[in-house]
């Protein structure tokens, strides 16, 4: 995610940071780099002069020049503009109590994810408590009604069509009265699409909105297509007045063009993000982590948020003693990489741990594969998991046998598995493991 816009970033930045002292000269030259990346990023040109602008003016205050650390200061700077640019805080979503029903309408052209992401929300709503339910207004794309049901029925939560309708209008009336019968509280109405914007659409949609008066009116958005994304999300917020985006696709975004643009063109905030394609790749969207993300310092709290998810607080508190002792085992590695496969994958885990963006080259991810990895470790012995000091050529060798891979990938995992205790070992000793896991 922004590999591109944070490699680039983080290149500028070389020209203010490990300095004692830095001039006007160097915060200008950092500044033109931030502004090339972030152009080539596909950022929106008002965005990207308003930000340069605003980085550049506070940054060649006395506050930064005359700072202990100036290139930390102008880093701080360039993160709160970026989270400015990005957001003003996570903006969650605004329902009534589960004793009143509640509406949200999915808007976005055909190819950008919306029906996908309406069964994605739904679940995240039950999850959250919500009863949701699902109502398939797409009446113009081929087979939206039949995928709605299908991605329906994938997560459990009810989708109410019918069959052979024309008007849109209908069936979400339709679907209202099937709600309050069955004490639903959040109708998710998955609306018309198009290839691209036409009146014809716009018209429907106004006519959806004016009926359901909905609660919440959310444009799902392709995150890969910059700019233009932000230009789209400004036309239906024009036409029907949006509360929010949602970014689909956002895990392959390498550039940030539209996550950059759209709160700054259209003054709606990106509210989630999908980062897969699990039903359960729907994330808050917050702008300081992204931020953080984008200048190299990780995401913290959201990988403790997620680990918590599949690792208890006992677990973590005795896998944080063993990494400051190292004394960390493959069978502890075994159990961490199954609660891994839980979290998502291996580049999205790194991409969140400060200081590891690029520090593993994409031929390299490639080869991780967390099956392989565990299918290798499940072949050793329990004496072996303990101690892997003594697992030599023959051990190897029959270990590769067992788990169906070679030789040489039984030899890289262990030397993965070394370098990464070290690396843990480090962390934990320097205080940099997450606050979370040491307080537990």
């Amino acid at each position: 995610m922004f590999e591109t816009l944070s490699a680039k970033v983080q290149d500028a930045l070389r020209f203010v940071t490990g300095k004692s002292k830095i001039t006007e000269k160097n915060i200008d030259d950092a500044v033109e780099a931030i502004k090339i990346a972030l152009l080539d990023a596909d950022v929106n040109l008002r965005v990207v002069r308003r930000f340069v602008n605003a980085a550049a003016e506070e940054a060649r205050g006395e506050r930064v020049l005359r700072a202990v650390d100036p290139g930390q200061q102008f880093i701080k700077i360039v993160h709160d503009k970026l989270a400015g640019f990005l957001g003003e805080g996570e903006a969650g979503l605004v329902l009534r109590g589960p004793d009143t029903l509640s509406t949200i309408l999915m808007l976005g052209l055909q190819g950008s994810g919306k029906t996908t992401t309406a069964a994605k929300l739904a679940l995240r709503l039950r999850k959250e408590g919500r009863k949701p339910l699902l109502a398939a207004c797409d009446l113009i794309r081929p087979a939206a009604v039949e995928q709605l049901a299908i991605l329906g029925a994938a997560v459990n939560i009810p989708v109410y069509k019918e069959d052979g309708a024309k008007d849109p209008l209908k069936v979400y009336r339709g679907a209202f009265l099937w709600a309050q019968r069955n004490l639903i509280d959040t109708i998710i109405v998955d609306t018309t699409g198009r290839l691209q914007i036409d009146e014809g659409m716009m018209a429907e949609l106004e006519a959806l909105r004016d009926a359901a008066r909905p609660d919440e009116r959310l444009l799902v958005a392709d995150a890969m297509t910059g700019q233009l994304a932000a230009d789209i999300a400004k036309t239906f917020n024009e036409r029907i007045g949006l509360s929010g985006v949602i970014l689909s696709k956002f895990d392959s975004d390498t550039r940030g063009g539209a996550a950059l643009s759209i709160k700054t063109v259209t003054g709606r905030p990106v509210k989630f993000v999908g980062t897969g394609e699990k039903p359960e790749d729907l994330e808050p969207f917050h702008p300081e982590r992204i931020a953080g993300r984008i200048l190299g310092m990780g995401d913290v709290v959201s990988l403790v948020e997620k680990a918590q998810e599949v690792i208890s607080r006992q677990e973590a508190l005795e896998l944080q003693k063993k990494m400051a002792k190292e004394t960390l085992t493959l069978e502890d590695w075994l159990s961490q990489l199954r609660a891994m496969k839980k979290m998502g994958s291996l580049q999205k885990v790194l991409e969140m741990i400060p200081g590891m963006q690029g520090q593993i080259s994409e031929e390299d991810l490639e080869k991780e594969d967390l099956g392989k990895q565990e299918a290798i470790l499940s072949s050793m012995t329990r004496k072996e998991r303990a101690n892997y000091l003594i697992i030599g050529p023959s051990r190897r060798a029959r270990i590769a046998k067992g788990s169906g891979t070679s030789v040489a990938e039984v030899a890289r995992l262990l030397k993965q598995f070394e370098k990464t205790r070290g690396m843990m070992k480090k962390m934990a000793k320097s205080g940099r493991m997450p606050p979370q896991l040491q307080a537990r």
